[in-house]
Protein backbone atom coordinates (compact mmCIF):
# COMPACT_ATOMS: atom_id res chain seq x y z
CA UNK A 1 0.00 0.00 0.00
CA UNK A 2 1.28 3.43 -0.91
CA UNK A 3 -0.43 6.62 -0.52
CA UNK A 4 1.10 9.77 -1.95
CA UNK A 5 0.55 13.16 -1.46
CA UNK A 6 -0.22 16.71 -3.35
CA UNK A 7 -0.30 15.54 -6.19
CA UNK A 8 -3.29 17.95 -7.63
CA UNK A 9 -1.90 21.31 -6.96
CA UNK A 10 -5.53 22.95 -7.47
CA UNK A 11 -7.79 20.87 -5.27
CA UNK A 12 -7.11 21.72 -1.28
CA UNK A 13 -6.52 18.09 -1.07
CA UNK A 14 -5.48 15.25 -2.91
CA UNK A 15 -4.34 11.64 -2.86
CA UNK A 16 -2.86 8.32 -4.81
CA UNK A 17 -3.65 5.27 -3.05
CA UNK A 18 -2.24 2.39 -4.51
CA UNK A 19 -3.51 -1.11 -3.31
CA UNK A 20 -0.64 -3.37 -5.31
CA UNK A 21 -2.32 -2.79 -8.65
CA UNK A 22 -5.48 -0.93 -7.53
CA UNK A 23 -4.62 3.19 -7.96
CA UNK A 24 -7.25 5.49 -7.32
CA UNK A 25 -7.07 9.26 -7.16
CA UNK A 26 -8.99 11.31 -4.42
CA UNK A 27 -9.28 14.80 -4.59
CA UNK A 28 -10.98 17.07 -1.66
CA UNK A 29 -12.46 20.23 -2.72
CA UNK A 30 -13.36 23.14 -0.39
CA UNK A 31 -16.80 25.10 -1.24
CA UNK A 32 -18.38 27.98 0.78
CA UNK A 33 -21.62 26.62 -0.18
CA UNK A 34 -24.45 24.24 1.23
CA UNK A 35 -27.06 21.97 -0.41
CA UNK A 36 -30.29 23.75 -0.23
CA UNK A 37 -31.34 21.25 2.73
CA UNK A 38 -28.45 22.70 4.66
CA UNK A 39 -28.68 25.94 4.79
CA UNK A 40 -29.02 28.21 7.85
CA UNK A 41 -28.41 24.88 10.03
CA UNK A 42 -24.91 25.75 11.30
CA UNK A 43 -23.52 22.67 9.71
CA UNK A 44 -20.92 21.92 7.27
CA UNK A 45 -21.48 19.04 4.64
CA UNK A 46 -18.74 16.49 3.60
CA UNK A 47 -19.87 14.24 0.41
CA UNK A 48 -17.93 12.51 -1.83
CA UNK A 49 -18.39 11.29 -5.93
CA UNK A 50 -16.84 7.74 -7.30
CA UNK A 51 -16.13 6.38 -11.69
CA UNK A 52 -13.96 4.66 -12.84
CA UNK A 53 -11.72 5.69 -16.13
CA UNK A 54 -12.98 4.02 -19.21
CA UNK A 55 -9.39 2.06 -19.16
CA UNK A 56 -9.09 1.00 -15.63
CA UNK A 57 -9.95 -2.30 -16.66
CA UNK A 58 -8.73 -4.83 -18.88
CA UNK A 59 -11.63 -3.63 -21.53
CA UNK A 60 -12.58 -0.59 -22.07
CA UNK A 61 -15.46 0.42 -20.37
CA UNK A 62 -18.45 3.58 -21.33
CA UNK A 63 -18.36 7.27 -19.10
CA UNK A 64 -21.62 7.38 -16.83
CA UNK A 65 -22.67 10.34 -18.27
CA UNK A 66 -26.05 10.05 -18.13
CA UNK A 67 -27.03 7.40 -15.95
CA UNK A 68 -25.02 6.42 -13.22
CA UNK A 69 -25.21 2.62 -12.41
CA UNK A 70 -26.34 1.25 -9.47
CA UNK A 71 -22.49 -0.43 -8.30
CA UNK A 72 -21.64 3.89 -8.30
CA UNK A 73 -24.58 5.21 -6.13
CA UNK A 74 -23.69 2.54 -3.42
CA UNK A 75 -19.88 3.05 -3.82
CA UNK A 76 -19.97 6.68 -3.59
CA UNK A 77 -22.44 6.40 -0.80
CA UNK A 78 -20.18 4.51 1.91
CA UNK A 79 -17.42 6.34 0.83
CA UNK A 80 -19.18 9.71 1.93
CA UNK A 81 -20.82 8.10 4.93
CA UNK A 82 -17.68 7.16 5.51
CA UNK A 83 -15.74 10.32 5.91
CA UNK A 84 -18.78 12.15 7.66
CA UNK A 85 -18.25 9.85 10.83
CA UNK A 86 -15.08 11.65 11.75
CA UNK A 87 -15.90 15.39 10.89
CA UNK A 88 -17.45 17.58 13.25
CA UNK A 89 -20.31 18.60 10.69
CA UNK A 90 -21.06 21.69 13.17
CA UNK A 91 -17.27 22.54 13.71
CA UNK A 92 -16.58 22.58 9.94
CA UNK A 93 -19.00 25.10 9.60
CA UNK A 94 -21.71 26.44 6.67
CA UNK A 95 -19.56 25.00 4.04
CA UNK A 96 -19.14 21.66 1.73
CA UNK A 97 -16.24 19.50 0.92
CA UNK A 98 -16.22 17.06 -1.70
CA UNK A 99 -14.32 13.70 -2.67
CA UNK A 100 -13.75 12.87 -5.87
CA UNK A 101 -12.72 9.34 -6.07
CA UNK A 102 -11.54 8.33 -9.94
CA UNK A 103 -10.33 4.74 -10.37
CA UNK A 104 -7.18 5.15 -12.71
CA UNK A 105 -6.38 1.26 -12.53
CA UNK A 106 -8.27 -1.24 -10.89
CA UNK A 107 -7.73 -4.82 -9.23
CA UNK A 108 -10.26 -5.33 -6.79
CA UNK A 109 -11.04 -3.21 -3.56
CA UNK A 110 -11.94 -0.10 -5.11
CA UNK A 111 -13.91 1.21 -2.42
CA UNK A 112 -11.94 0.73 0.19
CA UNK A 113 -8.62 2.14 -1.59
CA UNK A 114 -11.12 5.02 -2.22
CA UNK A 115 -11.98 5.22 1.16
CA UNK A 116 -8.63 5.10 2.51
CA UNK A 117 -7.01 7.65 0.03
CA UNK A 118 -10.25 10.21 0.51
CA UNK A 119 -9.50 9.84 3.79
CA UNK A 120 -6.18 11.82 3.58
CA UNK A 121 -7.57 14.23 0.81
CA UNK A 122 -10.09 15.18 3.35
CA UNK A 123 -7.43 15.87 6.11
CA UNK A 124 -5.40 18.17 4.03
CA UNK A 125 -8.32 20.19 2.82
CA UNK A 126 -9.38 20.31 6.43
CA UNK A 127 -5.90 21.36 7.53
CA UNK A 128 -5.80 24.15 4.86
CA UNK A 129 -9.34 25.44 6.40
CA UNK A 130 -8.04 25.11 9.72
CA UNK A 131 -5.08 27.32 8.64
CA UNK A 132 -6.90 30.07 6.89
CA UNK A 133 -9.46 30.16 9.68
CA UNK A 134 -7.01 30.17 12.33
CA UNK A 135 -8.48 27.60 14.18
CA UNK A 136 -7.17 26.00 17.20
CA UNK A 137 -8.59 22.40 16.53
CA UNK A 138 -9.42 21.37 13.02
CA UNK A 139 -12.92 19.39 12.59
CA UNK A 140 -11.44 16.38 12.40
CA UNK A 141 -12.71 13.48 15.31
CA UNK A 142 -10.53 10.82 13.99
CA UNK A 143 -9.29 8.80 10.67
CA UNK A 144 -10.93 6.01 8.85
CA UNK A 145 -9.79 3.77 6.90
CA UNK A 146 -11.33 0.34 4.79
CA UNK A 147 -10.21 -3.24 3.75
CA UNK A 148 -11.57 -6.23 2.03
CA UNK A 149 -11.31 -9.65 3.64
CA UNK A 150 -12.30 -12.84 2.22
CA UNK A 151 -12.56 -16.51 3.05
CA UNK A 152 -11.53 -19.99 0.72
CA UNK A 153 -11.26 -22.98 1.91
CA UNK A 154 -11.06 -21.97 5.25
CA UNK A 155 -8.17 -19.65 4.92
CA UNK A 156 -9.08 -15.29 5.62
CA UNK A 157 -7.47 -12.96 2.32
CA UNK A 158 -6.89 -9.73 3.37
CA UNK A 159 -7.00 -7.08 0.58
CA UNK A 160 -8.47 -9.28 -2.62
CA UNK A 161 -7.04 -8.58 -5.62
CA UNK A 162 -9.63 -9.55 -8.65
CA UNK A 163 -8.59 -13.28 -8.90
CA UNK A 164 -9.25 -13.66 -5.35
CA UNK A 165 -12.16 -11.38 -4.48
CA UNK A 166 -13.73 -13.52 -7.78
CA UNK A 167 -13.05 -16.92 -6.22
CA UNK A 168 -13.87 -16.42 -2.44
CA UNK A 169 -16.42 -18.02 -0.77
CA UNK A 170 -17.31 -15.16 1.48
CA UNK A 171 -16.21 -11.47 0.55
CA UNK A 172 -16.49 -8.81 3.17
CA UNK A 173 -15.33 -5.12 3.57
CA UNK A 174 -14.87 -3.88 6.78
CA UNK A 175 -14.47 0.28 7.47
CA UNK A 176 -12.91 1.19 10.61
CA UNK A 177 -11.83 4.65 12.69
CA UNK A 178 -8.34 4.98 14.47
CA UNK A 179 -10.18 4.65 17.59
CA UNK A 180 -10.85 1.26 16.31
CA UNK A 181 -14.43 1.55 15.97
CA UNK A 182 -16.75 -0.08 13.10
CA UNK A 183 -18.68 2.39 10.56
CA UNK A 184 -19.46 0.00 7.78
CA UNK A 185 -19.07 -3.66 7.54
CA UNK A 186 -20.33 -5.19 4.28
CA UNK A 187 -20.41 -8.79 3.91
CA UNK A 188 -21.61 -11.82 1.45
CA UNK A 189 -21.71 -15.45 1.00
CA UNK A 190 -20.36 -15.70 -2.68
CA UNK A 191 -20.72 -19.55 -2.85
CA UNK A 192 -21.26 -20.79 0.74
CA UNK A 193 -22.51 -19.93 4.31
CA UNK A 194 -19.98 -19.00 6.69
CA UNK A 195 -19.84 -19.61 10.33
CA UNK A 196 -19.73 -17.03 13.58
CA UNK A 197 -16.32 -18.19 14.07
CA UNK A 198 -15.04 -17.75 10.51
CA UNK A 199 -16.78 -14.22 10.61
CA UNK A 200 -14.64 -13.62 13.79
CA UNK A 201 -11.26 -14.73 12.27
CA UNK A 202 -11.66 -12.40 9.55
CA UNK A 203 -13.16 -9.58 11.49
CA UNK A 204 -9.71 -9.94 13.61
CA UNK A 205 -7.62 -9.72 10.17
CA UNK A 206 -9.37 -7.28 9.19
CA UNK A 207 -8.85 -5.00 12.30
CA UNK A 208 -5.16 -5.77 11.90
CA UNK A 209 -4.60 -4.77 8.80
CA UNK A 210 -6.62 -1.51 9.32
CA UNK A 211 -3.99 -0.41 12.09
CA UNK A 212 -1.61 -0.84 9.63
CA UNK A 213 -3.54 1.58 6.86
CA UNK A 214 -3.91 3.94 9.82
CA UNK A 215 -0.61 4.16 10.18
CA UNK A 216 0.09 4.74 6.33
CA UNK A 217 -2.61 7.43 6.57
CA UNK A 218 -0.67 9.05 9.16
CA UNK A 219 2.33 9.24 7.66
CA UNK A 220 1.70 9.96 4.44
CA UNK A 221 0.01 12.92 6.18
CA UNK A 222 3.41 14.00 7.93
Amino acid sequence: VKITTAGNEYAEGSALVEFGKTKVLCTASVEESLPQWLKGKGQGWVTAEYGMLPRSTHTRMRRERDKMSGRTHEIQRLVGRALRTVVDLKRLGERSIMVDCDVIQADGGTRTAAITGGYVALALAVKKIQKAQGWDNAPLIDQVAAVSVGLKTGEVFVDLDYDEDSSCDVDMNFVMTGKGLFVEIQGTAEHKPFSKLEMDNMTASAMQALKQLHEVQMQALK
